[in-house]
């Protein structure tokens, strides 16, 4: 569905062990930024949605992730995110972290749409542009 949305972060230390090396949990916060920038990029605001005519927020439903080789503190990585399919109230995203070339973790992603902890539509413009993005 068109190319990967990407996004650079740095690693600091913050991100990392005592080793100096990625610790697992900071590659979601990495790939939650990518979704959220992706979204941005689609012209589509986290605050507008949550206070919107029909409020909603995404939430994961579904990931499967794949931490392939480390990521060091000072790196930078690149997290690359995709649309590879879009439903009615959900969508499935597909994920990597690289450094340079190099994949470092792979993931697939399924978001639902949901308001009052109920599953809802999303709305159509969104529909067409997670499918295009």
């Amino acid at each position: 569905m068109g190319q990967p949305h990407r996004l650079s972060i740095r690693v600091y230390y913050e991100d990392t062990d005592f080793s100096g090396v990625v610790y697992h949990a900071s590659y979601l916060r990495f790939m939650e930024r990518g979704r959220t920038e992706l979204l941005r990029d689609l012209g589509v605001h986290q605050q507008a949605i949550h206070a919107g005519e029909a409020p909603f927020a995404f939430v994961v439903r579904a990931m499967t992730i794949d931490f392939l080789k480390p990521a060091r503190m000072d790196d930078v990585l690149t997290v690359e995110t995709s649309a590879t399919e879009v439903k009615g109230a959900s969508a499935i995203l597909s994920q990597r972290v690289l450094r340079g070339e190099e994949t470092l973790v792979t993931a697939e992603v399924k978001v639902a749409a949901v308001a009052n902890g109920r599953p809802v539509r999303l709305p159509p413009q969104m529909r067409e542009r997670l499918g295009s993005g």
